[in-house]
């Protein structure tokens, strides 16, 4: 009975932000078999990461940049990138610019939670500790998939000429903006909450923005309401 609440309390924070997320999509909410899909494919998604991030830290060793910016954060936010392109850019459900958010959530969110299933079982996790996982590294990568996600949508109905470079933004700032998380908690050992803190909320706030316009440039938002439902 203890397993299976603590195991509830590692699931509830990755759904429960994924639901936020869904919510917010204001014109024309995605399929939920789609958004399981994503999410599903995030949590297959940890093994291999897992065994790739070992291989290189038994190659490149554990520095904690290395660490932050290649082992750990360029590893995950590459391969959830990789799946969210291949398996989600040229779909016929990807129609408007927030889908990119939501489906990129789902990606991280389904790595985030399946990754705080096994700290809840693999170490001695109470209740205080799944709640501060749950204020910082699941909504993290919540927030790092929106900032992902974001600039897909951008690519998606950009020209030509500004695809490649909305796709190359996809990438390279959730990676940074992770690797930088990783950095602080690494790197700061004894006053980290006092880094950790103001980055998150910033971050809260630059995740919001970016969902904002992204509902903001929806083809679909001089729709009305049961033009919407035809669609």
């Amino acid at each position: 009975m203890l397993l299976f609440s603590v195991l509830t309390a590692a699931v509830a924070p990755g759904v429960s932000l994924l639901t936020y997320l869904y919510l917010k999509d204001r014109y024309d909410a995605e399929p939920i078999h789609m958004v399981v899909r994503m999410f599903l494919l995030g949590v297959l998604i940890v093994v291999p990461i897992v065994v790739i991030q070992h291989g290189l830290q038994l190659w490149l060793g554990d520095h904690p940049v290395l660490f932050s910016f290649v082992e750990s954060a360029g590893i995950e936010e590459f391969v959830k990138w990789f799946v969210l392109y291949h398996m989600i850019y040229n779909h016929t459900e990807f129609d408007e610019p927030y889908d990119g958010i939501v489906y990129a959530a789902s990606i991280s969110l389904g790595f985030a939670t399946l990754e705080n299933v096994l700290y809840a079982i693999y170490s001695p996790a109470t209740y205080g500790t799944l709640l501060m996982r749950a204020l910082l590294p699941v909504s993290g990568h919540a927030l790092f998939g929106v900032m992902m996600g974001y600039y897909v949508g951008k690519a998606k109905f950009a020209t030509a000429s500004k695809r490649n470079i909305y796709l190359g933004i996809s990438l390279a700032l959730p990676l940074l903006l992770h690797g930088t998380y990783d950095y602080i908690m690494i790197s700061f050992k004894t006053n980290w909450i006092y880094v950790i803190i103001p980055f998150m909320v910033a971050l809260w706030v630059w995740g919001l923005r970016k969902m904002h316009r992204a509902n903001s440039r929806s083809p679909f938002r001089f729709l009305s309401r049961e033009d919407e439902i035809k669609l």
